[in-house]
């Protein structure tokens, strides 16, 4: 059986590297030939994570097609968030809680996709359908991803099926969930030393919506006025990505994630910034906009843009 590569979307999260980590690892136990592989460096948070459980981070690629003919995804489908070279390799696998949108293949797949807060949730199911043993360490990223991806269940996103999953693998991985919880997201909102070109980029995600390229950025903090009092810079680095991609829209979603709540940062054409004011019945103020209980892009940001860029 040749090799597959097994990756997470771009900008990579707690999920995007822990999912393809524990589907790899599940994959060869059944006999598959597969490397976990991203398409980034760790942020600070999978960083905590993967040092708290003594495991090696991925290593880094910008194209898959030179090494492999497959691969499988985890975390995401849509080819702008993907490899490179996406459309010149094999899909054999994706494992998803998103959406699916610019997505199509030439073969027959194994597909599975569910409406989880965490594509690690879906993994965790799967192990144990298949009734493999989770090691300590993969058991600690899933668990990692799944606080990360809910914000310690704060997300609305939260399943308990979520919520269950994650006692099992704290019980695995010997940690518990508050406390590490909470101390896995606090180093990840450690912002001091990004600049705001690399905050906009921390966690961003681009995403058709209609005839508009959009692209949604999600700073997580734990003191928002911090965040904020960057936000001209902030918008400088937007305007730069806008001018150099040709985004119709840039969203960057500042969360606090102590309160759930967050700020928003709107640039774009008229026309698409009006559609923003409209899908979340709000007015801009100096390219700003308070969005209480927003923490969850995908949930809460995603369709609601996508239902008004797309008329």
């Amino acid at each position: 059986m040749s090799k597959e590569l097994v990756f997470g979307h771009q900008n990579p999260d707690t999920d995007a590297i822990g999912a393809a980590m524990s589907l790899s690892y599940l994959a060869n136990q059944k006999g598959f030939d597969t490397e976990a592989v991203a398409l980034g460096k760790p942020s600070k948070e999978t960083a905590f994570a993967l040092s708290h459980f003594g495991l090696t981070a991925p290593r880094v690629i910008e194209k898959a097609g030179a090494e492999v003919d497959s691969v499988m995804l985890v975390d995401h489908n849509e080819f702008g968030q993907s490899v490179a070279d996406i459309e010149d390799v094999k899909i054999s696998h994706v494992v998803d809680h998103h959406r699916i949108s610019d997505f199509h293949t030439a073969d027959p797949l194994y597909y599975r996709a569910e409406p989880l807060g965490a594509a690690s949730t879906v993994l965790w199911k799967m192990y144990k359908e298949s009734n493999i043993e989770i090691p300590k360490g993969i058991a600690g990223m899933m668990l990692s991803a799944i606080i990360s991806d809910t914000l310690l269940f704060k997300s609305p996103t939260t399943t308990p099926t979520d919520e269950e999953a994650a006692k099992e693998l704290a019980s695995i991985a010997d940690v518990d969930v508050e406390s590490y919880g909470l101390e896995m997201l606090k180093a990840g909102a450690d912002l001091s030393d990004k600049s705001e070109a690399e905050l906009i980029d921390i966690d961003a995600k681009s995403f058709e919506m209609g005839s508009n390229s959009v692209r949604i950025a999600q700073i997580n903090a734990v003191d928002l006025d911090n965040v904020m009092q960057r936000s001209a810079a902030l918008e400088e680095s937007m305007q730069k990505e806008i001018a150099d991609n040709n985004y119709q829209l840039f969203v960057t979603i500042v969360t606090d994630i102590l309160n759930s709540n967050s700020i928003a940062i709107v640039l774009g054409d008229d026309a698409a910034a009006s559609k923003f004011e409209t899908a979340f019945n709000v007015s801009l103020e100096n390219n700003h906009a308070d969005l209480p209980g927003v923490v969850s892009r995908k949930k809460q940001v995603v369709p609601q843009l996508t239902e008004q860029l797309a008329k």
